[in-house]
Formats: structure tokens, C-alpha cells, sequence
């Protein structure tokens, strides 16, 4: 076992192998003296390594997620914790995830505390306690903003590093954490009026409250230091500026993190002649004209002179558009009877007096929504109009929801 010490590809295998066996249903004591030798040496780069493997050698995601629990239960006691190599400066993504997880648990902890009053009152009712679960309940839902800022925010730079099966494991095991807490949810939801904690509610609070405790571990002693040991200082100030948008969990980031500024320009990857550089991408025009005509409705844009200068050309437009309409003046295209209401629409976008105007109207058969946005360059100024027509009769027969999971 000594030469494993020194060998991190031949570690990451026999973890691999060590794995795999518990899956097929060997007893985690049998394995804990041989994984302790192994482990002892390895970081958590390892152990998302070891998983990569899994999924590359074939194992799907849903398989590596099932047992993930389990080898992270055997690895526990055993996992070198690796110093960070540079201290986190408060504000930091990580210290924000690190002291979101701290505030999480202290959910927990309450949440476990009132779990255990309610079975001391088993034949009592206790209101309060169960005002306070659904308390500590909603409080808890704001981990969802946390899951989102590591989903989209981290993975997508550990997966430039070539990191990918561990992210998809750990954001199935996060939609697990989101499922359990929406069945503690509807478990809350059919309490009596009054009375204490019904035991669904009880079963269903320790599922979700296991579940989140084992997120946390495998984001403290694996995510968050294999991330620290990957990610350069850019692609960390790439996490910190892209995190507002998905919100914060319980905390706020604290002060004293600066992110650095690109030494020098990032270049735009076009991997294609021709490609048009967007500030969120690149796009080709043929691409770019075969997505506005994939739209599922029309739009059209009129310039800053209020000439029509594009319209898309999709296969089932409410309203027809010949190209003889570009360069138009927007005024002309519609009838006497409207024209002093469309001066008044673009007047007031010109302005800044309004942001919106919108419409909607039976035609043909049709449920027709019609809305007008003014266009502005990020100083503010007028660029010019897009008008959006969609007809909306199918979407206003929709009723209850169809999950991505239930495509056919």
C-alpha cells in the first residue's frame, strides 16, 4: 500500500475501484482500513477526480449521485484537508459561501432543536413549535440562491478547467436537497390549523435537514478547496461579479474583497469568420437569422429616426411585413387613426417618460399581445424601438406545470 503515497493516478484509481465496490454492495467497514492508507495522501482534487473518472468510464450521473453519500460517508474520517495556499480575504466568493454554509446550519440546528421539543410534547399541541418550523422552513429556502450561484456561477469555471462529472453529481445532489424541501413544503402546507408537528412533517424535516448537512460537508471539504486550488485571481473576480444577479443566502458578502482588474483585455474566442462579438458572446449572422426566425414570435426594429430598419421573418407571422418596408418611416405604416398615438409612444421613449407601452387584441382567431420597448446604449441614449407581437392563445390554456424531466 506504501507505493499509493507518491502515486496520485494510481490513488485516484484505487479510490475508483474502492468505489465501485461499495456500489455493488460491499460493506463500507471492509474498505475503511484500505481507503484510510489511501486517503490519508489525497486532497479533494482526488476525489472529484475519482468521479470524473466514474462518469468517463461510462457509470451515468444518476448511478455516481447514488452512491456519492455513501463514499463521502467512508471518506470522512479519513480526508486531508489541505491548506488553502493563500489566505480569503472577507467578501471573497468563497468566505461568502463558507459563511453562507455557517448560517445554513444554524438553520439546521434550529430546526432539529424544535424537532426535538415537538417529541417531547408528542401528546401535547404546541403551536409555537410549529410556527416556528415553518419559520426556520422559509429561512431555509433561500439556500436556492446559494445552489444557483454555485451551479451557474463556480461550475462554469471549473468546467473551463475540465472539471464536469463532479459538478453534474453535485447539482443533481442539490436538486435532491431542492426536492426534499419541497416535500417538507407540502408537509407544512396539510398541517392542522392548530396543533403540534405531525410526524410526516417530522420525517420529511430530517430528510431535508440530512440532505443539506451532507451539501455542506461535501462543499467545505471538497468543492470549495479543489475550486480554490483551480480558479486563477480573474477567473474568482469573474465568480464575485457575476454572484449579485442570483442573490445571497441568509448573509451578505462582508467588505474587503477587491476583485483585480484584467491585466489585459480577455480576447473574445470567435471561433468562426465572421462571428459577431456580443458582451455575452458571439453569434454568426446566419445564426443570428436563423434564431430570430426560430422565435416563436415577431419583432421589429425601428431606428432612432424612426425608420423601420429590421423585421424577422418567421414562418407564422400575425402580421405581414414585405422588405419594401425597410427604411420607412414608422408613421407611415400604420393608418391615419393611429398615427398621433404611435408620435405619442415614441415621444415619450425618446424622452425617458415611459419604458414600455403594450397592447393586446383578438385577431383572427388569435390572442394577440403586442409591446413596444425602447432601445438605449448602456449612457442611456435612444437607439431607437423594437416592437414584439406574440400571439398568446395557446399559453393562456396552460394549466399546472410540465417539468423539463417529463420531455417525451
Amino acid at each position: 500500500m506504501s507505493e499509493l503515497i507518491d502515486n496520485r493516478t494510481r490513488r485516484i484509481q484505487t479510490l475508483k475501484e474502492i468505489i465501485q465496490h461499495l456500489h455493488a454492495g460491499q460493506a463500507p467497514e471492509q474498505v475503511k482500513h484500505q481507503l484510510r492508507e489511501i486517503v490519508r495522501s489525497a486532497d479533494a482534487t482526488e476525489i472529484m477526480a475519482m468521479e470524473q473518472e466514474l462518469i468517463a468510464g461510462g457509470m451515468s450521473v444518476e448511478e455516481v449521485r447514488s452512491m456519492c453519500d455513501l463514499h463521502s460517508q467512508v471518506t470522512r474520517e479519513v480526508l486531508v484537508q489541505l491548506p488553502a495556499k493563500r489566505e480569503i480575504p472577507p467578501g471573497h466568493p468563497v468566505d461568502t459561501f463558507r459563511r453562507e454554509n455557517e448560517a445554513i446550519s444554524n438553520v439546521i440546528g434550529a430546526i432539529r432543536g424544535i424537532l426535538a421539543e415537538a417529541r417531547k410534547l408528542r401528546n401535547e399541541t404546541d403551536d409555537a413549535a410549529r410556527l416556528r418550523l415553518r419559520q426556520a422552513f422559509n429561512e431555509l429556502m433561500d439556500i436556492d440562491k446559494h445552489y444557483q450561484r454555485k451551479e451557474h456561477a463556480l461550475f462554469s469555471f471549473l468546467e473551463r478547467h475540465g472539471i464536469t462529472g463532479p459538478s453534474k453529481v453535485m447539482w443533481a445532489k442539490d436538486d435532491d436537497v431542492r426536492s426534499l424541501l419541497k416535500q417538507l413544503g407540502r408537509a407544512l402546507e396539510q398541517e392542522e390549523t392548530r396543533g403540534g408537528i405531525s410526524e410526516r412533517a417530522s420525517d420529511a424535516a430530517e430528510r431535508a435537514a440530512a440532505a443539506v448537512e451532507e451539501m455542506i460537508y461535501k462543499e467545505e471539504n471538497i468543492l470549495l478547496p479543489m475550486s480554490l486550488q483551480t480558479l486563477t485571481e480573474e477567473e474568482w473576480a469573474e465568480v464575485w461579479n457575476s454572484s449579485a444577479k442570483y442573490g445571497w443566502c441568509l448573509v451578505e458578502p462582508r467588505a474587503g474583497y477587491q476583485p483585480p482588474e484584467p491585466a489585459t483585455p480577455r480576447p473574445v474566442d470567435i471561433p468562426l469568420t465572421g462571428a459577431i462579438a456580443l458582451a455575452a458572446g458571439h453569434v454568426t449572422v446566419e445564426q443570428l437569422s436563423a434564431i430570430f426566425s426560430t422565435l416563436p414570435l415577431d419583432l421589429t426594429f425601428v431606428d432612432s429616426d424612426d425608420r423601420v430598419a429590421f423585421f424577422t421573418e418567421g414562418p407564422a407571422r400575425i402580421f405581414a411585413r414585405t422588405k419594401a418596408v425597410i427604411g420607412r418611416k414608422v408613421l407611415h405604416c400604420h393608418p391615419p387613426g393611429s398615427v398621433d398615438v404611435v408620435k405619442d409612444i415614441l415621444s415619450d421613449f425618446r424622452s425617458g417618460r415611459k419604458n414600455v407601452a403594450e397592447f393586446w387584441i383578438n385577431f383572427h382567431g388569435k390572442f394577440v399581445h403586442i409591446r413596444y420597448f425602447p432601445v438605449r446604449d448602456p449612457q442611456g441614449r435612444y437607439l431607437g424601438t423594437v416592437e414584439l407581437t406574440q400571439d398568446l392563445a395557446p399559453l393562456r390554456e396552460l394549466e399546472g406545470e410540465r417539468r423539463l424531466l417529463e420531455y417525451d
